[in-house]
């Protein structure tokens, strides 16, 4: 495997297990990553199983085709979001199980030259796609002191988002991810914080620059469309916006939020059911790994129609 995107999955078995693996299903992994999940399934849905695999990160894409290479043609690599998979597999499906693991990966944290942390010097990118959109240096470059708080507030749900945001605009340009870090943590005032005083501003940034929550909304209405009947949809989340989202819609979809009879049935049945009440909390499910801490395994059901009397 390609030492660059070495990464270990969370939640594996818990993911695989909910997805419910079988041979000849066909699955999609919506954040193919290093090819963890993808592995897992193909070797669980074989012999004649396929897996297709969805990533924007041209890095990521070819380390987990080495690794899965030896699937041959029960592998596709797709490049793209995962916000495009009705786009890019909707001739390969429906699915029986879909997975979308939220969040940026290790590799990416790990390697300083993609801008993404804030322990180890690099350009202010941040890019899941280093080959389109805008940087982190060019956002930061463009926006203005409210939008930039707006950011701050809503993807990192930062308190002190409007001193923050101000140092960071005198600062500019920004070239250097430390230098970043140190006016967030010398402007923020946090002393004794358990985390990076930078950890929630460099968050807000990198979702911004990957619309991660408008990609996971266009995922979500993707996704629902694509299971095949009994099909489950599983999502690993690892910060509270996504999990709400996440949580919202799955019960939408369950018909929670739908009208009912005085009876308190639904008015509609349901086209989908929810696995998992609360969903997985990983350090339950998974203490061993170092990102488990704050990740959420949700899993929706599509339900079969019923038989034919």
């Amino acid at each position: 495997m390609n030492s660059e995107f070495d990464h270990r999955s969370v939640l594996l078995d818990a993911t695989v297990q909910a997805l419910q693996p079988a041979p000849g299903g066909r699955y999609l992994d919506g954040t193919l990553g290093g090819g963890g999940h993808s592995h897992a399934l193909l070797e669980r849905c074989g012999p004649d199983g396929q897996v297709a695999g969805i990533d924007r990160d041209p890095f990521a894409l070819r380390a987990a085709s080495d690794r899965l290479g030896h699937f041959g043609d029960r592998f596709t690599p797709l490049r793209g979001t995962f916000a495009q998979m009705g786009q890019l597999a909707g001739t390969l499906g429906p699915f029986d199980g879909i997975l979308l693991d939220l969040g940026v990966s290790s590799p990416q944290l790990d390697q300083p030259g993609r801008g993404f942390s804030f322990r180890a010097d690099g350009p202010v990118d941040m890019r899941m796609d280093p080959d389109s959109g805008q940087s982190a240096a060019e956002l930061l470059d463009e926006v203005s002191e409210s939008d930039l708080v707006s950011i701050l507030r809503r993807y990192g749900e930062e308190p002190r988002a409007r001193r923050i945001a101000r140092a960071i605009l005198e600062g500019r340009p920004w070239t250097s991810t430390l230098a970043l870090a140190n006016c967030v943590a010398e402007s923020s005032g946090y002393r004794r914080s358990r985390t990076h005083p930078a950890t929630r501003t460099f968050q807000a940034i990198r979702m911004a620059v990957n619309d991660e929550l408008g990609q996971l909304e266009g995922a979500l209405d993707a996704a629902l469309e694509l299971l095949a009947p009994g099909g489950r949809l599983a999502i690993i989340t690892f910060h509270s916006l996504e999990d709400r989202m996440v949580k919202r819609r799955f019960r939408d979809a369950a018909g929670e939020n739908s009208p009912k009879d005085p009876y308190g049935h639904p008015l509609h049945p349901p086209a989908y059911r929810l696995v998992h009440r609360r969903g997985i909390a990983g350090k339950d499910a998974d203490p061993g790994h170092p990102r488990s801490r704050s990740a959420r395994l949700r899993v929706l059901e599509k339900i079969p129609p019923p038989s034919p009397q």
